[in-house]
């Protein structure tokens, strides 16, 4: 299998100023993925307003069932409704099963196989939850928690913090490149012989191959990474005031 095909082209724009080493480089096929992707979640959210505005319709049902049960998750973590949080891990959670399930499309492949996409979702989430804890305790409460219980603890809480972003980082890119990399295989190999392609269709390989290693592994990647954040949030927010939104969407 041609390596390329899953590490994709490398852009050097700075390659003028002779800085044309890999950590300068930009990969073109995660940058056109992830455009291709962004593309999906548009029409998915204008076909999902269009449907909202149909009240006997099975989609609207859908559409609500899918918010509705992010804001049934949040709250049970939080204890309360928060729009804002919830908001962020609907758009987080939605961004990447798009990321991990569009490979469904011929010629597309997963952003999230690439380490630099995974380890931005990553440290996207880390930010938001450290800006959340911030506001919440006020800058010198949220650093005094790096001293507890003992001074000389923050080393340690550093580490700590810095390998939630490691942990969930390599977790998503580990398991939708490992997919990624097994459906390529396949791939390959059965493109090479007709009589492997009917057996594919024949038995439903093909399919199984589908819809285990890009939608069930997406879906199932997207969720553990979106639970993960929640559950940090959680934690950073556990002293926060009930959000005063809970009475305008109930």
């Amino acid at each position: 299998m041609d390596i390329g095909l899953l590490n994709g082209k490398q852009w050097h724009p700075l390659s003028y100023l002779g800085l044309s080493s890999p950590f300068f480089s930009i990969n073109s096929d995660t940058i056109i993925n992830t455009w291709i992707t962004i593309a999906a979640i548009m029409l998915f959210i204008v076909l999902a307003r269009w449907l909202l505005r149909y009240k006997s319709n099975t989609g609207r049902y859908v559409v609500l069932m899918y918010v509705r049960s992010f804001i049934d998750l949040c709250s049970q973590s939080f204890g309360y409704f928060s729009f804002g949080h919830t908001a962020f891990i609907i758009a987080l959670f939605t961004f990447i099963i798009f990321c991990n399930c569009i490979a469904i499309l011929p010629w597309v492949d997963e952003p999230t196989k690439d380490l630099n996409t995974a380890l931005a979702l990553g440290m996207l989430s880390f930010s938001y939850i450290q800006i959340a804890a911030i506001r919440n305790h006020g800058f010198f409460g949220y650093l005094k928690e790096y001293f507890l219980p003992f001074f000389f603890m923050f080393p340690l809480h550093i580490i700590g913090k810095i390998s939630t972003i490691i942990s969930i980082s390599f977790r998503l890119f580990g398991n939708i490149f490992g997919g990624a990399t097994i459906v390529h295989i396949y791939t390959a190999v059965i493109e090479k012989s007709a009589l492997f392609q009917i057996l594919g269709l024949v038995t439903g390989n093909n399919l199984a191959i589908v819809g285990f290693f890009i939608l069930f592994e997406g879906f199932l990647q997207a969720f553990v990474f979106t639970m993960l954040t929640m559950t940090y949030l959680a934690i950073a927010l556990s002293h926060e005031e009930i959000d005063h939104d809970l009475g305008e969407m109930t």
